[in-house]
C-alpha cells in the first residue's frame, strides 16, 4: 500500500506479540481440524452454532498469505529509499484533490481529536492510495489462515473472533469481504478487533464502513489517534539543521529534552521558526549524522504505536509535514547504506561480540542500531548508530 502490497508487509511489524501470551486454540495440525477446535471454541464463548456455521461456511486456507508473510525484503529500505519510492508526486497530487473534496470531514476530526489534515492524509496515502487500492484477499481467508500457522497464531486469532462478532452485527460479509492480504480493511487498513474497540460510524448509517465511508475511516483512524495519545495543536516532526560537532549518543528516540536544551547544542529548525521551547523533543538522525535530521514530539511516538517500524513511521510522520506545505527533507552527504550481506556480516559480528541483535537478517533495526552506536563508542567514532563500511572493517580487522 504505498500501494498496498508494500505496507501489508509493514504492517506486520506492528503486530508484535505480548510475552508470554498464548494462542486462544491450538495452532497447526490440518486446516480442517482447526477450523472445527475454532467452532467448538465460539460454541463455548455462546455463539450459536447456526451463526458460526454461516460465518465459517466458506472459509479456506490461502497459500499465498503464507507466501507473502515469510517475504520481509521491504524492511531492508533505508529511510532515504523508502520514503523516496512512497512519497511521489502522484500522492502530493491526489492528496491535495481529497482534501478539497473532503474537507468538511477533514476538519470535523481535526475538531474532534485534535488530528491535523496531513496527517490524516498521509496515513491515507500510504496505506491505500487513498481509499483506492485496498487490497483484494479474502479477509476471513487471510486471518484464518495466519491463525492456523503457528508462526504468530496469537496475533490474529483474536482477530478472528472479532470478525466473528462484526459478522454477529451484520458488518462483515464472510464471502465478499477483501483487504491485505494480512486482514486488514478499508481505506486505513485496520484489523477485526481494532474495528470493534475504535469503529465509529460518523456517518451515521448504523454501520462502519471503513471500505467505502471516507467519514467512517477519517474519523475512526481520528479516534485510535487520539485514544493512542495524539495531543492536539502540538507539532509531530521538524526538520533541523545540526551542527558538525554534537553528542551523538543523545540522537535517539528515546531520548527527550527540551527544545531550549537543543537550541544551546547549535541545533536550530531549518525554517528557522521555533515551535514553544517548553516542548521536548527527540533527535532522529535516519541516516546518522550527515543525513536528513528531525525533531521528533511526543506526538511522533503515536506513529511508533501504529506501527514499530522505524522507517515506515519516520516516512509517514514526514510526508504528513509535506503533505501540510512543507518542502521535501535535505538528503545531506550520509555514507551510503551498506549492502544486504554487509548488514549480514555485520549483524554476525555484533553478535558474536555479544550483541543482541535479534535475528541475524539483513534489517537494521532498533537492536541492531544500538549495537552500531556501543561499537562506534568503542572505536572511537561518532556515535550515531548508523551503520558503514569503515565500522564494518574495523569490526572485521579485531
Amino acid at each position: 500500500m504505498f500501494t498496498l502490497r508494500f505496507f501489508a508487509v509493514f504492517l506486520l511489524i506492528s503486530l508484535v506479540p505480548i510475552a508470554g501470551k498464548s494462542s486462544i486454540v491450538p495452532c497447526g495440525g490440518t486446516f480442517d481440524e482447526f477450523i472445527e477446535t475454532v467452532k467448538q471454541e465460539a460454541l463455548d464463548r455462546g455463539t450459536s452454532q447456526e451463526t458460526i456455521d454461516g460465518f465459517l461456511a466458506s472459509v479456506e486456507h490461502d497459500p499465498d498469505v503464507i507466501r507473502r508473510d515469510r517475504s520481509q525484503g521491504i524492511f531492508k529500505k533505508s529511510f532515504i529509499e523508502f520514503s523516496k519510492l512512497v512519497m511521489t508526486n502522484h500522492r502530493i497530487v491526489k492528496g491535495s484533490e481529497f482534501e478539497e473534496k473532503h474537507g468538511a470531514i477533514l476538519d470535523a476530526v481535526k475538531e474532534r481529536y485534535g488530528v491535523p489534515r496531513g496527517v490524516l492524509l498521509s496515513f491515507l496515502a500510504l496505506e491505500t492510495d487513498y481509499g483506492v487500492v485496498q487490497g483484494d484477499h479474502n479477509t476471513l481467508n487471510s486471518i484464518a489462515t495466519l491463525s492456523h500457522d503457528c508462526r504468530r497464531p496469537e496475533l490474529f486469532q483474536p482477530h478472528l473472533f472479532a470478525a466473528l462478532e462484526l459478522y454477529k452485527l451484520d458488518n462483515f460479509d464472510p464471502v465478499n469481504t477483501v483487504g491485505a492480504w494480512a486482514g486488514e480493511i478499508g481505506m486505513i487498513q485496520m484489523l477485526p478487533e481494532d474495528i470493534l474497540k475504535y469503529g465509529i460510524d460518523a456517518d451515521g448509517d448504523g454501520k462502519v464502513n471503513l471500505k467505502e465511508s471516507v467519514a467512517d475511516a477519517l474519523m475512526t483512524a481520528g479516534n485510535v489517534l487520539n485514544v493512542t495519545g495524539w495531543r492536539p495543536n502540538q507539532p509531530w516532526l521538524v526538520e533541523v539543521i545540526v551542527p558538525e560537532q554534537l553528542n551523538w549518543q543523545l540522537a535517539q528516540p528515546t531520548h527527550f529534552q527540551s527544545l531550549d536544551e537543543w537550541k544551546e547544542m547549535g541545533i536550530v529548525p531549518r525554517d528557522g521558526v521555533w515551535p514553544d521551547l517548553t516542548y521536548e523533543a527527540a533527535l532522529l538522525l535516519p541516516h546518522g549524522r550527515l543525513g536528513p535530521a528531525f525533531f521528533a514530539f511526543p506526538n511522533y511516538s503515536v506513529y511508533l504505536e501504529w506501527n514499530k517500524s522505524f522507517v515506515y513511521s519516520t516516512t509517514s510522520a514526514f510526508f504528513a509535514t509535506l503533505l501540510s506545505g512543507n518542502p521535501i527533507y535535505l538528503d545531506g552527504t550520509p555514507p551510503p547504506p551498506l549492502l544486504d550481506e554487509d548488514v549480514i556480516r555485520l549483524q554476525t559480528i555484533l553478535a558474536n561480540r555479544g550483541h543482541d541483535v535479534g535475528k541475524v537478517d539483513g534489517i537494521v533495526g532498533a537492536r541492531t542500531r544500538a549495537a552500531v552506536r556501543q561499537e562506534q563508542l568503542n572505536f572511537g567514532l561518532p556515535a550515531d548508530a548508523w551503520p558503514t563500511k569503515e565500522l564494518l572493517e574495523l569490526l572485521e580487522k579485531s
